[in-house]
């Protein structure tokens, strides 16, 4: 396979509503969608989900751009490539800047699975016709507000309910909700924001039966989370701290967690996302796939991710109604009873809607 022309368009969507966390809120959300095209005009598809400010890792859409259009697109541009799995070799004299790569290399992977004639999902080793899928709330300002979001999901036939948490929003909150769903399958996201001398609030969240607690203390920590699973009954989830196969064989070894979130764009895109599920799958590490708030091709990446073995718990895969009024792909991504179908068709299975795309384009750059 020969990349002959790259193009990226930098998109700005408006959310349904605010998505609120410990670290901040977004409703303006602007992102990349990179497309690659074969000498044959064949296209493939990948997005750059990266924040326009660095509080989930370091990147932002800035930098995306400029390792993109400095370093990443020059690596493959006119380069004949045999599979997507090389991307990732090829790209790691780049240090980190994990979202730039995955946007790029998860366009690859969509063109040569047209080129072959395969979804997304196969080409991937994928053995799912359907996925189970949850919700992710965040913060909201009462929790009436909060209750009529978990009955929206539980309706439309959610299988889990993510909820996220922070020092002062926590107990009381997670309290309040299993008194009112004593059975639903429920997590707290705590995004980084706790350390080891809460220790007694984090102890106190297991009695709530939670599913788990998804990264609790520091973004970049791996040893004091071991520290922490070895006092708490309840998994420890680690999302942040995940950002390499080497990470998560760290983590395993430690005893960190129970579970790990995988985001293939958190890790550099679906190669490293795979190889990461196979360790976990070896260690008996179960893993779910977490999302980046993603418009319909990202949404679409996850989605074929999902469908491997070792996904066994709901991941964040939302259908792109609960979090936009119009997506950019055709069908839009549905949840039907808490389950997406696996489209069949090549590729990621979906069909770019080019006149969202063009409507929503903010900026767009060529490369020859």
């Amino acid at each position: 396979m020969k990349i002959d022309h790259v193009t990226i368009r930098q998109l700005k969507m408006r959310m349904k509503s605010p998505f609120v966390t410990s670290f901040g809120s977004v409703q303006e959300k602007q992102f990349l969608i990179v497309e690659v095209k074969d000498a044959n005009g064949l296209a493939g598809y990948g997005e750059g989900v990266a924040f326009e400010v660095p509080w989930y890792t370091e990147e932002t859409l800035k930098t995306s751009l400029h390792i993109l259009n400095d370093f990443l697109i020059p690596m493959v541009l006119h380069k004949e490539i045999g599979h997507p799995s090389e991307v990732s070799k090829l790209f790691h004299v780049i240090r980190r800047n994990n979202m730039a790569k995955a946007a790029m290399e998860t366009a690859i992977w969509d063109l040569y699975a047209k080129q072959n004639n395969l979804p997304l999902a196969t080409a991937l080793g994928g053995i799912r016709q359907t996925i189970e899928v949850g919700v992710s709330i965040g913060i909201q300002p009462t929790n009436a507000e909060l209750y009529g979001k978990i009955e929206h999901a539980l309706n439309e036939g959610y299988k889990r309910i993510k909820v996220k948490i922070k020092p002062g929003l926590d107990v009381s909150l997670i309290r309040a909700i299993r008194d009112r769903y004593p059975d639903v399958p429920l997590m707290a996201d705590a995004n980084s924001s706790y350390t080891l001398e809460d220790m007694p609030i984090l102890k106190e969240l297991d009695q709530y039966n939670l599913l788990m607690i998804e990264q609790p203390l520091a973004a970049d920590d791996i040893l004091e989370h071991a520290k922490l699973q070895r006092q708490i009954k309840t998994p420890i989830c680690l999302d942040e701290s995940i950002c390499s196969y080497d990470d998560a064989k760290t983590a395993i070894e430690l005893g960190s967690c129970g579970v790990i979130n995988i985001k293939y764009a958190r890790v550099g895109g679906l190669t490293e996302a795979k190889d990461i599920h196979d360790l976990c799958e070896e260690n008996n590490i179960k893993v779910w796939c977490g999302g980046m708030l993603e418009a319909g091709v990202g949404r679409a990446h996850a989605v074929a991710l999902t469908t491997l073995s070792n996904f066994v718990l709901p991941g964040d895969t939302a259908g792109s109604n609960h979090y936009w009024e119009e997506d950019i792909i055709e069908p839009e991504v549905k949840v039907n009873a808490g389950l997406i179908h696996i489209p069949q068709e090549p590729g990621i299975g979906y069909r770019i809607n080019y006149a969202a795309l063009e409507r929503y384009t903010v900026k767009q750059y060529q490369y020859r």
